[in-house]
């Protein structure tokens, strides 16, 4: 086999070159991925050398020893730099194989036509050959595609702390950021946070629907962080995105440019403090939670106003606590009405009088003073947060 392809040798060569200029020109006309990326020159030098190459690793085989896959690695790995889709990549290797068949036949046929049937082993051998350079290709596309996606994860990471942060600002790289995470300069942004764990992490982050709202989710150990890109949908539409996950989250009132985003995720934080008492999932929006997101800022007068207004409370027995915080936080709820406080609660509206007043009495403080109440009302609130509740 190998005297025949020396004997054909230069024939062999001049129908290989006429078929990269055929190669060349049908995958120019019929994908237009190959036509972005490559000029003709130098795609036909590409194939014109890639059939040589199947060539030799044919007559290396014959004599028993291995393909060099070197060059079709390399190929794989510039290709998948150059971002040209794997699907083209190997279109091109496969076209290519059957016209490398094609003009070794032809050139058989032409040297000596009786010798056509000594040439039919030689076309397992080269289909070995050239399925050793595609899988060789593919492997070195994959692993750098891989590689560029980790790389590109990272800087989408990077990017998205320095705008979350608020380090970018520090260093100068807003606009950057933004730019290349197709941010506009002005636009309707909120950051959404929610608790470690929630689902973002684990496979089950939230997509937005069609012509919903764009986000872009940062997984990190102390929490998970979205970047809403609101364009014209409404602040509460946040809240559609969320549900499947059934966990709770802060939600910022919405912000207008990159440069404000930092501050977003800290009023998002806060947001999701507000929500730190409740039992079932909850998406808390920051401004219809204002007095508890203040409570929430200030920890150490959250600490002195909780021990301040309800310290008798808090110094009951475990369950006659939990009784008067409960009935006092439903009655807030209920907009101070002791009736629908009753209804949820299941018990008669004499019991929730009741209670209301050894609460008053405890504290000092009557429910008859709008003051007073208000007073109440964020002492409650830090009792939620700080989980005493």
């Amino acid at each position: 086999m190998e005297r025949i392809i020396h004997e054909i040798r230069a024939d062999l060569d001049r129908r290989i070159a006429a078929a990269a200029d055929r190669l060349t020109d049908r995958t120019l006309a019929e994908d237009p991925a190959y036509a972005a990326l490559l000029g003709r020159a130098e795609l036909r030098e590409r194939i014109h050398h890639n059939l040589r190459q199947a060539v030799d690793g044919l007559v290396r085989s014959v004599r028993g020893l291995p393909v060099d896959l070197a060059d079709a690695r390399a190929t794989g790995v510039l290709r998948a730099e150059q971002g040209l889709p794997l699907t083209s990549l190997l279109r091109t290797y496969r076209h290519g194989g059957r016209l490398l068949w094609q003009a070794l036949t032809e050139a058989v046929t032409a040297h000596d036509s009786s010798g056509l049937p000594r040439l039919l082993p030689a076309a397992a051998v080269l289909w070995d050959v050239l399925d050793q350079l595609t899988d060789a290709v593919a492997e070195a596309y994959r692993h750098t595609e891989a590689a560029r996606s980790a790389r590109d994860r990272e800087r989408r990471a990077a990017l998205l702390d320095a705008l979350l942060d608020g380090t970018g600002a520090a260093r100068g790289l807003v606009s950057e950021a933004a730019a290349q995470l197709g941010l506009a300069e002005r636009g309707r942004f909120a950051v959404v946070v929610l608790v470690p764990g929630s689902g973002a992490g684990s496979g089950a982050e939230p997509k937005a629907g069609p012509g919903g709202p764009r986000v872009l989710w940062r997984i990190r150990a102390d929490g998970e962080t979205g970047l809403v890109d609101l364009g014209g949908h409404p602040l509460d539409s946040v809240r559609e995105l969320l549900a499947p996950l059934g966990a709770r989250a802060g939600v910022s009132p919405v912000v207008e440019t990159p440069t404000a985003l930092a501050r977003a995720r800290w009023l998002a934080g806060l947001a999701l403090r507000t929500a730190a008492g409740s039992t079932a999932p909850r998406t808390a929006l920051l401004d219809e939670a204002l007095p508890a997101a203040l409570v929430a800022a200030q920890g150490e007068l959250a600490d002195r106003l909780r021990q301040v207004v309800l310290g008798p409370v808090l110094a009951l027995p475990g369950e006659d606590c939990r009784v008067l915080l409960s009935t006092l936080g439903t009655w807030l709820a209920c907009r101070g009405s002791t009736t629908h406080a009753a209804q949820r609660l299941f018990c008669h509206r004499n019991t929730v009088s009741n209670r209301l007043r050894r609460l008053e009495q405890l504290t000092g403080r009557t429910l008859a003073d709008p003051a007073q109440v208000v007073e109440l009302a964020l002492a409650h609130a830090a009792v939620l947060q700080s989980g005493h509740a």
